[in-house]
This record gives C-alpha cells, sequence and structure tokens, in this order.
C-alpha cells in the first residue's frame, strides 16, 4: 500500500512537471488491456524514462541504464518502485526480471533502440530484447511514438553516478506522445529470424506513431519546427 501510495504522488510530480514545462499531449489510439503488457517507446531524450510512466493507468517498470541506479539516493528509490537496471552485457539478466515483473502482472516499459536516439533525428536499429520479451511472455505489446523539439534539448555531462556520463536532457518545450494499438505477437523467441522481424514490425508501429506525434506538434500554434521522431 506505501508503495503504491509513494508511486502515485511521484507520477503526479511527474505530471504536473510534464504539463507546466512540457505542455504534454498524450493521444491513446485505442483502450489499454487490462494485466500485465509492454510499452515499447522511440527514445528521442534522456527524460523519455520519466514520462513513459504518464501513459499508463498501472504502475510502470521501465528498463533504465544502470548508471541511473548508481546515483545516490535516486538508484534506491527507482528499485523500491520496481524499476528495471539495464546492464551492458546483461541482457538475458533484464529480460529475466522484466519477465518476472510481468508474471506477477505488472507492466512494463522497454525503448527498443537501447540508446537514445540520434540528436540529428531519426532513430537507432532496434535491438532484440522487446521481440525476445514479447515472444517468451506472450503479453501484448503497445507501440509509443514520441516527437519533441530537439532544439530545446540540453546536453548535460555528470560524474554523479561515479563515470562520466552525457546525455540530451528534454526539460522544457513541447512534448507529444501518440500511443498506439495492443499487438500481440506469437512465435518461438529463439527464433533468430522471428525475433528479428517482430523487433522490426514493432520499430516500424513506433516510426508510425511518432510521425503522427510530429504532425500534431507542428499544428500546435507558436511551436516552431525541429522536431526528432
Amino acid at each position: 500500500m506505501i508503495k503504491k501510495l509513494v508511486y502515485k504522488l511521484s507520477t503526479g510530480i511527474i505530471r504536473l512537471y510534464a504539463r507546466l514545462m512540457l505542455h504534454i499531449d498524450i493521444q491513446w489510439q485505442h483502450d489499454l488491456p487490462a494485466g500485465p503488457m509492454i510499452f515499447a517507446a522511440n527514445h528521442p531524450s534522456a527524460t523519455d524514462p520519466f514520462l513513459i510512466h504518464l501513459v499508463s493507468r498501472q504502475p510502470v517498470s521501465v528498463c533504465i541504464t544502470d548508471s541511473a541506479f548508481a546515483v545516490p539516493i535516486l538508484g534506491s528509490f527507482m528499485r523500491y518502485l520496481r524499476q528495471i537496471s539495464v546492464s551492458p552485457g546483461q541482457g538475458q539478466v533484464t529480460l529475466d526480471n522484466a519477465s518476472r515483473m510481468m508474471a506477477a502482472g505488472h507492466v512494463v516499459a522497454i525503448f527498443p533502440e537501447g540508446l537514445v536516439s540520434p540528436h540529428e533525428g531519426g532513430f537507432h536499429a532496434p535491438r532484440s530484447g522487446v521481440a525476445r520479451l514479447a515472444l517468451g511472455t506472450g503479453v501484448p505489446v503497445i507501440p509509443v511514438g514520441i516527437s519533441l523539439l530537439r532544439d530545446r534539448s540540453t546536453q548535460i555531462t555528470s560524474g554523479i553516478s561515479g563515470k562520466q556520463t552525457t546525455a540530451w536532457w528534454y526539460l522544457r518545450g513541447p512534448y507529444v506522445i501518440t500511443v498506439g494499438k495492443p499487438i500481440q505477437f506469437e512465435g518461438n523467441c529463439e527464433d533468430y529470424e522471428q525475433v528479428r522481424s517482430v523487433a522490426q514490425r514493432l520499430m516500424d508501429s513506433i516510426h508510425t506513431l511518432a510521425s503522427e506525434s510530429e504532425q500534431r506538434l507542428r499544428r500546435k500554434k507558436g511551436w516552431s519546427s525541429s522536431p526528432i521522431g
């Protein structure tokens, strides 16, 4: 009960910030299913793992780089709220942890690119993790497309986690999200060709949704154009 209240308070703070500073615009194309599911989104900024919580009415366990968990207090807080650490070379550990979360009825969010998208625009190729997770668990996947103004991003270098990390953060400006329809995948998560096909199909859906978000962003009066899909 306490953990749920803390999560609700935390997302409430994120929601307030997003409304005041980001003019956040979220559009759902379909009702979300009940029970465990996977949100899979493009990753235009380091701010995305915080804002992705706002697309779900259920608590979300987000797959986040392990450097964030090394930050004092923040790391402990994220572990307490069941966020999932992603360490280089430990992909199977991450998938196992995410699978356990969903087996317990939780929602998981993952960024298939594995990295923040290129700052000049576009996307990285999808990694196999989200496809393996979808095929291995059988839960529905909800593609999510995010668009923002990349010229409003701020590059921040920090050593607070114990090592120097540099990332593009989006702290102010319009932030548009389109949440797609649930997709169910069936097959063998050990079949390389099938995994690759599912990963690309899902990324294609994310591309389409990011484009829809970009179109809504461009229609907003007074917003300059240099979006990132």
